[in-house]
């Protein structure tokens, strides 16, 4: 999804509700999500490429209100590159960033893709800061590699 004029995100996409449940690593800390995400986005910067240790950040960006964290959590607060405040929650255990909220996005708070554990979660369909992805990620499922299940 896309925002609208005034900045909003919305879903046209009705019919049952779904729970979307992503937790850290150890799981003590929790996210239950009501709902679809509004906005499914892959990100390039290099400050998402620091937080997840990978060349990307994958983020599911959902209503506030349609989200529940439980457990203990920890807060780091940055500004972003376009200046506007990001605060991330983590667990103060195992250290995983699980979710965040952006002031450029109000109303919204966005939940790491991977915390999920969900293979079949929707893809993205916003990819930004593609000025900063590495070249080697347009040609990924070209690599040679060995594929271990």
């Amino acid at each position: 999804m896309y925002p609208d004029q005034h900045g909003h995100f919305g879903s046209n996409q009705r019919g049952p509700m779904t729970t979307h449940r992503a937790a850290c690593n150890c799981g003590r800390l929790e996210v239950l999500c009501e709902g679809e995400p509004r906005r499914i986005s892959l990100c390039h910067c290099f400050e998402c490429q620091r937080r997840t240790g990978s060349v990307f950040g994958v983020q599911a960006w959902f209503l506030r209100q349609e989200v529940a964290v439980t457990g203990d959590t920890r807060e780091f607060a940055r500004v972003s590159d376009r200046g506007n405040l990001v605060t991330f929650r983590f667990c103060p255990v195992c250290g995983s960033t699980v979710c965040w909220e952006a002031a450029a996005f109000p109303g919204l708070i966005a939940v790491a893709v991977g915390s999920f554990a969900d293979s079949a979660f929707p893809a993205p369909n916003v990819a930004v800061w593609e000025r900063r992805r590495h070249e080697w990620v347009d040609a990924f499922a070209d690599l040679p590699m060995e594929h271990v299940n």
